[in-house]
């Protein structure tokens, strides 16, 4: 999503991890001095948050010191690093949305990883961190496997008319991929300062409340399962309530769209998909 909404103004150099690792400082050193790019966009993350608990220094090598090689390198060569973090850095334990001035206090192993991630990124001189949330689409092809997204994978439960569960205690701000690449862009082109944002759909949801929109306008009669976050024997813990607040940047005047307006977009999106594919 991003090199394409990048590409129009920009030379745009993908990349994956066969030919960037960023668990290799060597392969990071490699790429980056042979591109010498302004801009550093670092989409890669080990987001296995129950797998992290059982294997912390895969966690560990991506999403910190991967991002500590990165930030190395975007000093060395005066390039901006754009990260993206998210709302596990938080607790939970509130009940209205955090902002960019609110402490972080991880209660797990990739929320800790992620933690450090954003620490080692805010060190390099030309930063932005942008933390998002439960994100959604960028992908409408009918590989599951090539789809990782939490809602990516109930929509595609909805679309085969199964039961699906859906935690109703626990609240998201959710981000769908298409107005993150937007804001970011806008982020770069306004040139912001430096720093912190929350980068996520406008408003909160419980996640029930989002599969139930999410069916409705998928147009499927669907049978949700209420369930809670104790219902669930989950390696790590989960923030109960992690809705972020985007204020900062819509002070800025990057407004971003509600969820259910993202919702909206991207049901639309898939039934299109499916309707050219029939």
């Amino acid at each position: 999503t991003f090199i394409r909404v990048l590409r129009d103004s920009n030379e745009v150099v993908g990349t994956v991890r066969d030919e960037l690792d960023l668990t290799d400082d060597l392969s990071v050193r490699a790429v980056i001095s042979d591109v010498r790019p302004d801009l550093i966009l670092n989409c890669a993350a080990y987001n296995e948050v129950d797998s992290s608990e059982s294997c912390p220094e895969t966690a560990l090598a991506v999403n910190a010191f991967g991002v500590q090689s990165l930030a190395a390198m975007a000093a060395e060569f005066s390039s901006t690093l754009v990260h993206f973090s998210t709302d596990f850095v938080f607790d939970g334990n509130t009940t209205k949305p955090y902002s960019e001035a609110d402490t972080p206090n991880p209660q797990s192993v990739y929320a800790t990883s992620k933690l450090l991630g954003e620490w080692f990124a805010a060190e390099t001189p030309r930063h932005y961190v942008i933390r998002v949330e439960s994100l959604f689409g960028g992908l409408t092809s009918s590989n599951k496997e090539s789809r990782r997204s939490s809602l990516d994978l109930l929509a595609d439960a909805l679309l085969e008319k199964q039961t699906v569960r859906a935690f109703t205690d626990r609240v998201v701000s959710p981000s769908y991929v298409e107005d993150v690449a937007d804001a970011t862009t806008e982020i770069l082109t306004r040139g912001l300062p430096n720093g912190l944002y929350h980068c996520v759909g406008s408003g909160n949801a419980s996640w029930f409340d989002i599969v139930t929109e999410l069916a409705s306008r998928l147009e499927m009669d669907a049978l949700i399962q209420r369930i809670t976050l104790k219902d669930m024997d989950l390696p790590a813990k989960r923030p109960q309530f992690s809705a972020l607040s985007n204020r900062k940047l819509a002070s800025a005047g990057v407004v971003i769209p509600s969820w259910q307006d993202a919702i909206r977009r991207y049901a639309d999106t898939r039934l299109k998909y499916i309707d050219k594919n029939c």
